[in-house]
């Protein structure tokens, strides 16, 4: 659960922060002991050696990650092996395939899938549940549904990490990127966020 934050002894890790909840993941991130920090430019994209993208509208932060100059970075970036994480808007934004995208709209690729926009309903269809997560530990993870995308395809490179009762996926992770349709920056279960952490620090520690 989060706690107080901690003096930050980990690795710089940034959020994208263009548009959505950016401050609540820069608030759990800090409290895990990462030195967590914005991203707007493309300096700061090239000073992490991990990137969170934030749930918010997918539509949205596309443009302005094109009009801040950020999309062709945050691609190479992906490319080139940058440790990402994308929640609910960013897992879109990190699908290779977006099935019902608004005309012209663009993602950042990298995962393996094909994802739905607003697959669950609008903001009043926004639900909770308990998801099994074997790789976050026994005790089930309480996810929180916000007008939440859903994960329609997996392809060969991406596994399944959580599916609703009704069989849909709604995690994924592919080497070292990781979506989730849902907000976990909300619930106060950090175990998400440690375990991407633990992604960029072995990366951080494979480089040295």
């Amino acid at each position: 659960m989060a706690g107080s934050p901690v003096e930050a002894t980990g690795p710089r890790v940034g959020v994208l922060a263009l548009q959505g909840d950016f401050r609540e993941h820069i608030a759990v991130l800090r409290g895990l002991g990462a030195d967590a920090v914005p991203v707007r430019r493309q300096e700061e994209l090239e000073q992490v050696a991990g990137l969170v993208i934030p749930g918010g509208e997918s539509s949205v932060m596309d443009k302005l990650s094109r009009a801040f100059g950020l999309a062709e970075p945050l691609r190479a970036a992906i490319a080139g092996g940058l440790p990402v994480y994308g929640t609910c808007a960013g897992l879109i934004m990190l699908a290779d395939t977006i099935v019902d995208g608004i005309a012209g709209q663009q993602s950042l690729g990298g995962l393996d899938v094909a994802v739905r926009r607003n697959a669950f309903g609008s903001q009043v269809d926004s639900f909770e549940t308990d998801l099994d997560i074997p790789q976050l530990g026994e005790e089930p993870v309480h996810a929180v549904f916000i007008r939440a995308p859903i994960v329609e395809s997996v392809g060969e490179r991406a596994t399944v990490l959580a599916r609703v009762p009704d069989g849909r996926v709604v995690a994924v992770e592919q080497g070292d990127l990781l979506g989730t349709s849902f907000h976990p920056e909300i619930t106060g279960d950090t175990r998400f966020h440690a375990y991407f952490l633990a992604k960029v620090r072995a990366r951080v520690d494979a480089r040295v």
